[in-house]
């Protein structure tokens, strides 16, 4: 057994990836659809929200995708100005400026994991799989810290209280309606996270007899190496 093979875990040998193929395939399928699922997700919105406001009937929208904020933003922006809520641009400058980086990163891992086969490879999919937890965990803070520092100088501030706008559903500020709902791009995300737990169930029916049968032989050869030594002693 190499020093390699203790780091990466056993390789399947030739004859039995050639009898049970669909076993050691459907890791790779599985993590690999989780890739993809979420590099597309960088294509669509993870988060939007609908102001509804008695000047604006047809209601405005803002579509929060991992890099950048369309839709409606400049009539929002407006709007939020007289209760003192900050430029939703301001949000999240740091994170949106690395997401595109970070999303290849996380994909990077999981196609190392194919690679790996022990224990490693269920940590070098963690990120990706907490993924969505954390876009939401991070979303929500920002909608917590626009709601809760309003501007003390802005027109209608002492007409609104500070409150934290929704995840998700519906929620009311003075006169104005906001309806949160999840984008298509959080549920490919989610849709990822799904994907990376069902291929490393595969993943560990493929490789957890070959790593117990490495650890076998390596606790063998310790053995011999032992006697051997104890022999020698004598």
């Amino acid at each position: 057994m190499s020093e390699l093979e203790k780091i990466i875990g056993p390789r399947p040998p030739k004859d039995l990836l050639a009898q049970e193929r669909l076993r050691f395939l459907l890791p790779t399928v599985f993590l690999g659809l989780a890739v993809f699922s979420l590099l597309v997700s960088i294509f669509f919105p993870y988060w939007q929200i609908t102001l509804l406001a008695p000047q604006y009937p047809g209601g405005l929208r803002a579509q929060v995708y991992i890099n950048r904020v369309t839709g409606d933003v400049r009539e929002i922006d407006g709007l939020n100005h007289y209760i003192g809520m900050r430029p939703l641009e301001e949000a999240a400058q740091l994170e949106r400026s690395l997401s595109i980086f970070m999303v290849a990163v996380l994909s990077l891992l999981i196609i190392a994991a194919i690679y790996i086969h022990n224990q490693l490879a269920a940590i070098l999919t963690l990120p990706a799989l907490l993924y969505p937890v954390l876009f939401l965990a991070d979303l929500y803070y920002w909608l917590w810290n626009f709601g809760t520092n309003l501007d003390p100088n802005a027109p209608l501030r002492n007409a609104v209280k500070p409150f934290v706008p929704p995840l998700v559903g519906e929620g009311r500020v003075g006169q104005f309606r906001t309806i949160a709902e999840l984008g298509p791009g959080f549920y490919l995300a989610l849709l990822a996270s799904f994907l990376i737990l069902v291929g490393l169930y595969f993943h560990r029916q493929a490789y957890k007899p070959l790593v117990e049968q490495m650890k076998q032989q390596e606790h063998e050869q310790m053995s011999h190496q032992v006697g051997r030594e104890a022999e020698q002693a004598q």
